[in-house]
């Protein structure tokens, strides 16, 4: 049965598990070989990656003609207006074209989150904001384009959902294993379808 695992990338890790540079990867917190990412997250972005040994799975997570909706929360600087959240859902072009309609929303600052380290710059004059914004594409770094885009840029982003599946219960290093495999899958997915700090110590949620 195909595995499929969820993985609470922290800040400063890369989306892989090797690295000539000998910078973190994926290899300090996850043991498990053989699974692949499905969906990368940007070495300064936050939050939930899913993990798979199955091929097809990745695809069907990973790529845009399969709207597979992913959610992020993003800490801008500045207080953007209705207007400009307004362009962010009916798509806003960028220099790779426009992108789809999302869904955006001003949110509380989230509970639970952890500190990130190291810590974004604040500064005194100039408020936050944090923005909900799910996209069904996934082009890189397009949160970040996007807001910046409006006039407002992401201080720290961090992927809160993909599908159905959440960060719930997860610090930044642990993972878990889904259930059931690919039966598991977010329902967007499986409809399309005929597992801190590093040993950096690997933690599992169970």
């Amino acid at each position: 049965m195909p595995r499929l695992i969820l993985l609470n990338k922290p800040y400063g890790v890369l989306s892989q598990f090797t690295d000539s540079a000998n910078r973190p990867t994926l290899a300090d917190y996850l043991p498990v070989p053989g699974v692949y990412v499905a969906g990368r997250l940007d070495r300064d972005s936050e939050g939930l990656l899913a993990l798979t040994d199955d091929g097809a799975l990745q695809t069907r997570i990973s790529h845009p003609r399969y709207k597979a909706p992913k959610t992020y929360r993003a800490q801008v600087e500045g207080d953007p207006t209705e207007a400009a959240l307004e362009r962010l859902r009916r798509g806003i072009e960028l220099s790779d074209g426009p992108t789809r309609p999302a869904m955006v929303q001003r949110i509380p600052e989230p509970t639970g989150l952890w500190p990130r380290d190291p810590p974004i710059r604040h500064r005194v004059a100039i408020p936050t904001v944090w923005l909900e914004i799910t996209l069904c594409e996934g082009r890189n770094r397009q949160v970040r384009r996007m807001t910046a885009a409006i006039g407002h840029p992401t201080l720290r982003l961090v992927r809160w959902r993909i599908g159905d599946w959440t960060l719930d219960g997860l610090r930044p290093g642990q993972w878990r294993e889904v259930p059931g495999g690919l039966d598991a899958s977010p329902g967007r997915v499986r409809r399309h379808r005929d597992g801190a700090k590093p040993r950096r110590r690997a933690l599992l949620i169970r």
